[in-house]
Protein backbone atom coordinates (compact mmCIF):
# COMPACT_ATOMS: atom_id res chain seq x y z
CA UNK A 1 0.00 0.00 0.00
CA UNK A 2 1.36 3.43 -0.95
CA UNK A 3 1.61 6.31 1.51
CA UNK A 4 -1.23 8.07 -0.32
CA UNK A 5 -3.49 5.03 -0.09
CA UNK A 6 -2.64 4.70 3.61
CA UNK A 7 -3.79 8.27 4.34
CA UNK A 8 -7.00 7.83 2.36
CA UNK A 9 -7.70 4.58 4.24
CA UNK A 10 -6.91 6.28 7.56
CA UNK A 11 -9.51 8.95 6.82
CA UNK A 12 -12.07 6.39 5.66
CA UNK A 13 -11.58 4.26 8.79
CA UNK A 14 -11.99 7.23 11.14
CA UNK A 15 -14.56 9.23 9.20
CA UNK A 16 -17.51 8.50 11.49
CA UNK A 17 -15.53 9.25 14.63
CA UNK A 18 -14.02 12.45 13.26
CA UNK A 19 -17.37 13.96 12.33
CA UNK A 20 -19.46 12.63 15.24
CA UNK A 21 -19.25 15.84 17.33
CA UNK A 22 -19.79 18.18 14.37
CA UNK A 23 -21.64 16.64 11.40
CA UNK A 24 -21.26 19.92 9.49
CA UNK A 25 -17.53 19.18 9.29
CA UNK A 26 -18.01 16.09 7.13
CA UNK A 27 -18.25 17.94 3.81
CA UNK A 28 -15.26 20.14 4.68
CA UNK A 29 -13.16 17.16 5.70
CA UNK A 30 -14.10 15.19 2.59
CA UNK A 31 -13.13 18.07 0.28
CA UNK A 32 -9.82 18.40 2.13
CA UNK A 33 -9.10 14.68 1.83
CA UNK A 34 -9.94 14.76 -1.88
CA UNK A 35 -7.55 17.68 -2.35
CA UNK A 36 -4.72 15.84 -0.64
CA UNK A 37 -5.43 12.64 -2.57
CA UNK A 38 -5.26 14.63 -5.82
CA UNK A 39 -2.07 16.60 -5.08
CA UNK A 40 -0.12 14.50 -2.55
CA UNK A 41 2.89 15.80 -0.67
CA UNK A 42 4.48 18.90 -2.24
CA UNK A 43 7.71 18.52 -4.19
CA UNK A 44 10.25 21.01 -5.50
CA UNK A 45 8.58 21.20 -8.91
CA UNK A 46 5.69 23.04 -7.26
CA UNK A 47 5.57 26.81 -6.86
CA UNK A 48 6.43 27.76 -3.31
CA UNK A 49 8.19 24.45 -2.62
CA UNK A 50 11.27 24.75 -4.83
CA UNK A 51 13.69 24.62 -1.91
CA UNK A 52 11.81 22.07 0.22
CA UNK A 53 10.32 18.78 -0.87
CA UNK A 54 8.13 16.52 1.24
CA UNK A 55 8.30 13.52 -1.09
CA UNK A 56 10.30 11.68 1.58
CA UNK A 57 6.97 11.33 3.39
CA UNK A 58 5.74 9.15 0.52
CA UNK A 59 8.04 6.45 1.85
CA UNK A 60 6.78 6.70 5.42
CA UNK A 61 3.74 5.28 7.16
CA UNK A 62 2.54 6.54 10.52
CA UNK A 63 0.42 5.10 13.30
CA UNK A 64 -2.48 6.61 15.23
CA UNK A 65 -1.93 8.28 18.62
CA UNK A 66 -1.20 5.96 21.53
CA UNK A 67 -3.57 6.21 24.53
CA UNK A 68 -1.25 4.28 26.85
CA UNK A 69 1.74 6.57 27.27
CA UNK A 70 3.38 6.54 30.68
CA UNK A 71 2.25 9.56 32.74
CA UNK A 72 5.66 9.90 34.35
CA UNK A 73 7.28 10.44 30.97
CA UNK A 74 4.71 13.07 30.05
CA UNK A 75 5.15 14.86 33.38
CA UNK A 76 8.91 14.78 32.94
CA UNK A 77 8.63 16.55 29.58
CA UNK A 78 6.19 19.12 30.95
CA UNK A 79 8.47 19.88 33.89
CA UNK A 80 11.34 20.72 31.54
CA UNK A 81 9.15 23.44 30.00
CA UNK A 82 7.26 24.79 33.00
CA UNK A 83 8.59 27.75 34.93
CA UNK A 84 7.63 29.28 38.25
CA UNK A 85 5.72 31.95 36.36
CA UNK A 86 1.92 31.56 36.79
CA UNK A 87 0.46 30.43 33.47
CA UNK A 88 -2.33 28.58 31.73
CA UNK A 89 -1.21 25.16 30.44
CA UNK A 90 -2.91 23.01 27.82
CA UNK A 91 -1.20 19.72 27.01
CA UNK A 92 -1.73 17.65 23.86
CA UNK A 93 -0.14 14.24 23.29
CA UNK A 94 0.06 13.27 19.62
CA UNK A 95 -2.52 15.96 18.92
CA UNK A 96 -5.03 14.75 21.54
CA UNK A 97 -5.91 16.90 24.57
CA UNK A 98 -4.82 15.59 27.96
CA UNK A 99 -7.06 17.07 30.64
CA UNK A 100 -5.19 15.51 33.56
CA UNK A 101 -1.93 17.15 32.54
CA UNK A 102 -3.43 20.57 31.82
CA UNK A 103 -4.19 23.51 34.08
CA UNK A 104 -6.38 26.48 33.19
CA UNK A 105 -6.56 29.26 35.76
CA UNK A 106 -9.33 31.81 36.13
CA UNK A 107 -10.13 33.73 32.94
CA UNK A 108 -11.94 37.03 32.27
CA UNK A 109 -15.70 36.54 32.01
CA UNK A 110 -15.84 36.90 28.22
CA UNK A 111 -12.82 34.78 27.39
CA UNK A 112 -12.57 31.07 26.61
CA UNK A 113 -9.71 28.57 26.72
CA UNK A 114 -10.62 24.97 25.96
CA UNK A 115 -9.76 22.13 23.57
CA UNK A 116 -11.35 22.25 20.14
CA UNK A 117 -12.96 18.87 20.78
CA UNK A 118 -15.09 20.60 23.45
CA UNK A 119 -15.55 23.88 21.56
CA UNK A 120 -16.97 22.37 18.37
CA UNK A 121 -20.52 22.43 19.69
CA UNK A 122 -20.57 25.66 21.75
CA UNK A 123 -18.49 27.75 19.34
CA UNK A 124 -19.39 26.16 16.02
CA UNK A 125 -20.23 29.53 14.43
CA UNK A 126 -16.77 30.94 15.21
CA UNK A 127 -15.00 27.87 13.85
CA UNK A 128 -17.22 27.66 10.77
CA UNK A 129 -16.57 31.33 9.97
CA UNK A 130 -12.80 30.78 10.06
CA UNK A 131 -12.89 27.58 8.02
CA UNK A 132 -15.11 29.20 5.38
CA UNK A 133 -12.45 31.83 4.62
CA UNK A 134 -9.36 29.65 5.10
CA UNK A 135 -7.17 28.60 2.22
CA UNK A 136 -7.12 24.82 1.89
CA UNK A 137 -5.02 24.82 -1.31
CA UNK A 138 -1.95 23.57 0.56
CA UNK A 139 -2.09 19.78 0.57
CA UNK A 140 -0.43 19.40 4.03
CA UNK A 141 -3.00 21.82 5.52
CA UNK A 142 -5.73 19.88 3.73
CA UNK A 143 -4.55 16.59 5.26
CA UNK A 144 -4.58 18.30 8.65
CA UNK A 145 -8.19 19.36 8.08
CA UNK A 146 -9.17 15.83 7.12
CA UNK A 147 -7.59 14.11 10.13
CA UNK A 148 -7.41 16.65 12.97
CA UNK A 149 -9.12 15.59 16.19
CA UNK A 150 -8.13 18.39 18.56
CA UNK A 151 -6.23 21.60 19.23
CA UNK A 152 -6.64 24.71 21.34
CA UNK A 153 -9.61 27.06 21.09
CA UNK A 154 -8.80 30.48 22.53
CA UNK A 155 -11.20 33.42 22.44
CA UNK A 156 -10.41 36.70 24.17
CA UNK A 157 -13.46 38.88 24.87
CA UNK A 158 -13.95 42.47 23.79
CA UNK A 159 -11.54 44.77 25.63
CA UNK A 160 -10.30 41.89 27.80
CA UNK A 161 -6.77 40.80 28.56
CA UNK A 162 -5.61 37.30 29.45
CA UNK A 163 -2.92 38.47 31.82
CA UNK A 164 -1.27 35.08 32.41
CA UNK A 165 0.68 33.58 29.51
CA UNK A 166 -1.09 30.79 27.64
CA UNK A 167 1.17 27.78 27.00
CA UNK A 168 0.15 25.05 24.58
CA UNK A 169 2.39 21.97 24.86
CA UNK A 170 2.26 19.56 21.91
CA UNK A 171 4.11 16.36 22.79
CA UNK A 172 5.08 13.88 20.10
CA UNK A 173 5.42 10.35 21.46
CA UNK A 174 7.58 9.25 18.52
CA UNK A 175 7.45 5.56 17.58
CA UNK A 176 6.05 6.37 14.15
CA UNK A 177 3.05 8.30 15.47
CA UNK A 178 1.32 11.21 13.74
CA UNK A 179 -0.30 14.34 15.15
CA UNK A 180 -2.61 16.82 13.40
CA UNK A 181 -3.44 19.61 15.86
CA UNK A 182 -5.50 22.57 14.59
CA UNK A 183 -5.88 25.57 16.89
CA UNK A 184 -7.96 28.74 16.81
CA UNK A 185 -7.05 32.07 18.42
CA UNK A 186 -9.79 34.72 18.22
CA UNK A 187 -9.25 38.21 19.63
CA UNK A 188 -12.27 40.50 19.87
CA UNK A 189 -11.94 44.28 19.64
CA UNK A 190 -9.22 45.62 21.95
CA UNK A 191 -8.26 42.16 23.28
CA UNK A 192 -4.78 41.29 24.50
CA UNK A 193 -2.99 37.93 25.00
CA UNK A 194 0.32 36.08 24.69
CA UNK A 195 0.22 32.48 23.43
CA UNK A 196 3.19 30.11 23.19
CA UNK A 197 3.15 26.83 21.28
CA UNK A 198 5.77 24.31 22.46
CA UNK A 199 6.47 21.37 20.16
CA UNK A 200 8.55 18.71 21.92
CA UNK A 201 9.27 14.99 21.75
CA UNK A 202 8.62 12.54 24.55
CA UNK A 203 12.15 11.25 24.04
CA UNK A 204 14.52 13.77 22.38
CA UNK A 205 16.93 10.95 21.49
CA UNK A 206 14.22 8.86 19.81
CA UNK A 207 15.47 7.69 16.40
CA UNK A 208 12.07 6.62 15.09
CA UNK A 209 10.27 8.82 12.60
CA UNK A 210 7.23 10.85 13.64
CA UNK A 211 5.03 13.45 11.96
CA UNK A 212 3.57 16.67 13.32
CA UNK A 213 1.34 18.57 10.89
CA UNK A 214 -0.05 21.62 12.73
CA UNK A 215 -2.33 24.49 11.71
CA UNK A 216 -3.02 27.63 13.76
CA UNK A 217 -5.63 30.21 12.78
CA UNK A 218 -5.54 33.71 14.30
CA UNK A 219 -8.25 36.33 13.88
CA UNK A 220 -7.46 39.77 15.28
CA UNK A 221 -10.31 42.27 15.52
CA UNK A 222 -9.84 46.03 15.55
CA UNK A 223 -7.33 47.28 18.11
CA UNK A 224 -6.42 43.80 19.40
CA UNK A 225 -2.88 42.77 20.26
CA UNK A 226 -1.68 39.16 20.07
CA UNK A 227 1.83 37.85 20.65
CA UNK A 228 2.25 34.36 19.22
CA UNK A 229 5.41 32.38 20.00
CA UNK A 230 6.40 29.01 18.66
CA UNK A 231 9.25 26.95 20.10
CA UNK A 232 9.99 23.75 18.16
CA UNK A 233 12.46 21.29 19.71
CA UNK A 234 11.23 17.93 18.43
CA UNK A 235 13.64 15.03 17.98
CA UNK A 236 16.06 15.09 15.08
CA UNK A 237 14.24 12.22 13.39
CA UNK A 238 10.88 14.00 13.27
CA UNK A 239 9.04 15.65 10.40
CA UNK A 240 7.41 18.96 11.34
CA UNK A 241 5.02 20.87 9.07
CA UNK A 242 3.18 23.95 10.31
CA UNK A 243 0.89 26.62 8.86
CA UNK A 244 0.09 29.81 10.78
CA UNK A 245 -2.69 31.88 9.25
CA UNK A 246 -3.48 35.36 10.65
CA UNK A 247 -6.10 37.93 9.57
CA UNK A 248 -5.87 41.44 11.03
CA UNK A 249 -8.45 44.20 11.26
CA UNK A 250 -7.70 47.91 11.69
CA UNK A 251 -5.10 49.01 14.27
CA UNK A 252 -4.43 45.43 15.37
CA UNK A 253 -0.93 44.25 16.33
CA UNK A 254 0.37 40.76 15.62
CA UNK A 255 3.81 39.69 16.85
CA UNK A 256 5.03 36.26 15.70
CA UNK A 257 8.22 34.60 16.95
CA UNK A 258 9.26 31.26 15.44
CA UNK A 259 12.20 29.45 17.05
CA UNK A 260 13.14 26.20 15.28
CA UNK A 261 15.79 23.98 16.87
CA UNK A 262 14.47 20.45 16.27
CA UNK A 263 13.31 17.91 13.63
CA UNK A 264 15.16 16.56 10.61
CA UNK A 265 12.84 18.39 8.22
CA UNK A 266 10.69 21.34 9.21
CA UNK A 267 8.56 23.66 7.12
CA UNK A 268 6.90 26.71 8.72
CA UNK A 269 4.43 28.71 6.63
CA UNK A 270 3.38 32.00 8.24
CA UNK A 271 0.92 34.38 6.57
CA UNK A 272 -0.89 37.51 7.68
CA UNK A 273 -3.38 39.69 5.85
CA UNK A 274 -4.02 43.38 6.66
CA UNK A 275 -7.78 43.74 6.23
CA UNK A 276 -7.93 47.16 7.94
CA UNK A 277 -5.88 50.33 8.11
CA UNK A 278 -2.95 50.98 10.48
CA UNK A 279 -2.23 47.29 11.12
CA UNK A 280 1.15 46.27 12.51
CA UNK A 281 2.99 42.96 12.41
CA UNK A 282 6.36 41.57 13.42
CA UNK A 283 7.57 38.24 12.04
CA UNK A 284 10.69 37.24 13.93
CA UNK A 285 12.49 33.93 13.57
CA UNK A 286 15.60 31.96 14.43
CA UNK A 287 16.70 28.47 13.37
CA UNK A 288 19.71 26.31 14.22
CA UNK A 289 20.52 23.52 11.77
CA UNK A 290 23.20 20.83 12.05
CA UNK A 291 23.82 17.33 10.70
CA UNK A 292 21.78 16.90 7.52
CA UNK A 293 18.72 18.65 8.89
CA UNK A 294 16.57 21.02 6.83
CA UNK A 295 14.47 23.93 8.15
CA UNK A 296 12.32 26.21 5.97
CA UNK A 297 10.49 29.42 6.90
CA UNK A 298 8.15 30.68 4.18
CA UNK A 299 6.19 33.86 4.92
CA UNK A 300 3.64 36.08 3.22
CA UNK A 301 2.53 39.52 4.43
CA UNK A 302 -0.36 41.01 2.45
CA UNK A 303 -0.77 44.78 2.87
CA UNK A 304 -4.33 45.18 1.59
CA UNK A 305 -5.11 48.47 3.33
CA UNK A 306 -3.28 51.81 3.82
CA UNK A 307 -0.77 52.73 6.52
CA UNK A 308 0.27 49.24 7.52
CA UNK A 309 3.61 48.56 9.18
CA UNK A 310 5.44 45.24 8.89
CA UNK A 311 8.83 44.14 10.14
CA UNK A 312 10.34 40.79 9.29
CA UNK A 313 13.64 39.46 10.66
CA UNK A 314 14.90 35.89 10.29
CA UNK A 315 18.32 34.50 11.18
CA UNK A 316 19.82 31.05 10.79
CA UNK A 317 22.93 29.35 12.17
CA UNK A 318 23.99 26.40 10.01
CA UNK A 319 26.71 23.79 10.50
CA UNK A 320 27.74 20.38 9.09
CA UNK A 321 25.55 19.62 6.05
CA UNK A 322 22.57 21.56 7.40
CA UNK A 323 20.30 23.56 5.11
CA UNK A 324 18.18 26.58 5.94
CA UNK A 325 15.59 28.22 3.73
CA UNK A 326 13.88 31.59 3.99
CA UNK A 327 11.32 32.69 1.40
CA UNK A 328 9.54 35.89 2.36
CA UNK A 329 7.00 37.70 0.23
CA UNK A 330 5.56 41.12 1.02
CA UNK A 331 2.68 42.25 -1.18
CA UNK A 332 1.49 45.86 -1.18
CA UNK A 333 -1.89 45.98 -2.86
CA UNK A 334 -3.58 48.71 -4.86
CA UNK A 335 -4.58 51.56 -2.57
CA UNK A 336 -2.30 50.48 0.30
CA UNK A 337 -0.61 53.89 0.41
CA UNK A 338 1.54 54.74 3.41
CA UNK A 339 2.80 51.17 3.79
CA UNK A 340 6.06 50.84 5.73
CA UNK A 341 7.70 47.43 5.32
CA UNK A 342 11.16 46.10 6.16
CA UNK A 343 12.32 42.54 5.54
CA UNK A 344 15.68 40.96 6.34
CA UNK A 345 17.22 37.49 6.31
CA UNK A 346 20.71 36.70 7.64
CA UNK A 347 22.45 33.33 7.66
CA UNK A 348 25.65 32.32 9.45
CA UNK A 349 27.51 29.35 7.94
CA UNK A 350 29.79 27.44 10.31
CA UNK A 351 30.95 24.82 7.80
CA UNK A 352 31.83 24.63 4.12
CA UNK A 353 29.00 22.20 3.35
CA UNK A 354 26.20 24.10 5.10
CA UNK A 355 23.76 25.79 2.74
CA UNK A 356 21.43 28.75 3.07
CA UNK A 357 18.77 29.73 0.50
CA UNK A 358 17.18 33.14 0.89
CA UNK A 359 14.54 34.70 -1.31
CA UNK A 360 13.04 37.96 -0.01
CA UNK A 361 10.40 39.42 -2.35
CA UNK A 362 8.53 42.70 -2.66
CA UNK A 363 5.43 43.00 -4.84
CA UNK A 364 4.25 46.63 -4.89
CA UNK A 365 1.11 48.01 -6.58
CA UNK A 366 0.76 51.29 -4.67
CA UNK A 367 2.51 54.65 -4.58
CA UNK A 368 3.79 56.53 -1.54
CA UNK A 369 5.21 53.48 0.23
CA UNK A 370 8.45 52.77 2.06
CA UNK A 371 9.65 49.22 1.50
CA UNK A 372 13.04 47.56 1.75
CA UNK A 373 14.42 44.04 1.87
CA UNK A 374 17.80 42.38 2.10
CA UNK A 375 19.61 39.11 2.69
CA UNK A 376 23.10 38.18 3.82
CA UNK A 377 24.96 34.87 3.97
CA UNK A 378 28.41 34.73 5.57
CA UNK A 379 30.83 33.18 8.02
CA UNK A 380 32.20 34.32 11.36
CA UNK A 381 34.18 37.51 11.04
CA UNK A 382 37.86 36.67 11.45
CA UNK A 383 38.71 40.20 12.65
CA UNK A 384 36.12 39.97 15.43
CA UNK A 385 37.43 36.53 16.38
CA UNK A 386 41.01 37.87 16.46
CA UNK A 387 39.88 40.82 18.61
CA UNK A 388 38.36 38.50 21.23
CA UNK A 389 41.37 36.15 21.17
CA UNK A 390 43.66 39.13 21.83
CA UNK A 391 41.68 39.87 24.98
CA UNK A 392 42.29 36.52 26.57
CA UNK A 393 39.39 34.36 25.29
CA UNK A 394 40.23 30.94 23.94
CA UNK A 395 39.15 30.20 20.37
CA UNK A 396 36.17 27.98 21.25
CA UNK A 397 34.68 30.46 23.70
CA UNK A 398 35.28 33.37 21.33
CA UNK A 399 33.51 31.56 18.48
CA UNK A 400 30.57 30.71 20.72
CA UNK A 401 30.33 34.29 21.88
CA UNK A 402 30.11 35.55 18.29
CA UNK A 403 27.52 32.89 17.37
CA UNK A 404 25.40 33.78 20.38
CA UNK A 405 25.66 37.51 19.60
CA UNK A 406 24.43 36.80 16.06
CA UNK A 407 21.37 34.92 17.38
CA UNK A 408 20.72 37.27 20.32
CA UNK A 409 19.38 40.04 18.10
CA UNK A 410 16.39 37.83 17.28
CA UNK A 411 16.02 36.53 20.84
CA UNK A 412 15.99 40.03 22.33
CA UNK A 413 12.83 40.86 20.37
CA UNK A 414 10.89 38.27 22.39
CA UNK A 415 8.95 40.16 25.03
CA UNK A 416 7.99 37.12 27.15
CA UNK A 417 10.82 36.76 29.72
CA UNK A 418 10.36 33.03 30.35
CA UNK A 419 10.42 32.16 26.65
CA UNK A 420 13.36 34.46 26.01
CA UNK A 421 15.34 32.75 28.78
CA UNK A 422 14.41 29.31 27.48
CA UNK A 423 15.49 30.17 23.93
CA UNK A 424 18.74 31.65 25.22
CA UNK A 425 19.49 28.44 27.14
CA UNK A 426 18.72 26.31 24.07
CA UNK A 427 21.12 28.34 21.95
CA UNK A 428 23.89 27.98 24.51
CA UNK A 429 23.33 24.22 24.82
CA UNK A 430 23.56 23.93 21.03
CA UNK A 431 26.94 25.63 20.82
CA UNK A 432 30.01 23.40 20.29
CA UNK A 433 30.86 21.81 23.61
CA UNK A 434 27.63 23.23 25.12
CA UNK A 435 29.70 25.98 26.72
CA UNK A 436 27.73 28.31 28.98
CA UNK A 437 28.31 31.95 28.25
CA UNK A 438 27.01 33.03 31.64
CA UNK A 439 25.22 36.32 32.13
CA UNK A 440 26.01 37.94 28.81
Amino acid sequence: MSSMDAWVKEYSDQKNQLCAKAPWLEAIRQRAMDLFAENGWPNNRMEGWRHTSLVALDKETFARPDDNINDEKINSVINTIKTNEPSHWMVFVDGVYSDKHSYIDKLPSGSVLKPVSQALSDYADDIQAILSESDQKSSPAALNMALTVDGAFIKIGRGESIELPVNLIFISSGNGRYAFPRSYIIADKGALACVTEHYVSLDPSDSSTSLTNAVTHLRLSEGSNITHLKLQTESKSAFHIAYTDAHQEGKSVFNSHSMAFGSKLARNDITTSFNGTHCETLLNGLYLVDGRRHIDHTTHIDHKQPHGISREHYRGVLSDFGRGVFCGRVRVGHGAAGTDSLQSSDSLLLSKMARADSKPELEIYADDVKCAHGATVGQLDENSLFYLRCRGLDESFARNLLIYAFAAEVVNRITAPSVREQVSALIQSSLPGSISLGDI
